[in-house]
């Protein structure tokens, strides 16, 4: 396990991972999960499946985990499996808000003009 050679972080409040492929393979087929329910225009779904596809495929054929954090490029393997973990939880919210649906009204007609 190469995720077990180092003691820390380095990070408050952020443990050392003693299995991180096998929590983002959990984390990633949620994520796919969630992503499935909406529909496939939409541009939440599009982008972050792409994302998390190929992120997906690095954690499936890297078997060393600091080669893993090179590829990924989002920092420490733990910080990975957290924004894995936030994604998941903002790919649930969406799908109940479900921002890819026409507004119920219109907005005011100087909604985005700025300065006014």
């Amino acid at each position: 396990m190469a995720g077990l050679l180092k003691k820390t972080t380095g990070l408050v409040g952020l443990a050392v991972s003693q299995n991180p492929h096998e929590r983002l393979r959990i984390l990633y087929s949620k994520i796919l999960a969630s992503l499935q329910t909406m529909p496939q225009d939409a541009a939440y779904r599009k982008y972050t499946e792409q994302l998390v596809n190929e992120r997906f495929d690095h954690v499936k054929t890297e078997p060393d985990v600091g080669r893993l954090e090179k590829k990924i490029n989002g920092g420490q393997i733990e910080e990975v499996i957290f924004q894995a973990e936030c994604e998941l939880a903002l790919s649930r919210k969406m799908a109940g808000w479900k921002p890819w649906e026409p507004l119920v009204e219109e907005p005011p007609p100087n909604q985005w003009k700025w300065p006014i």
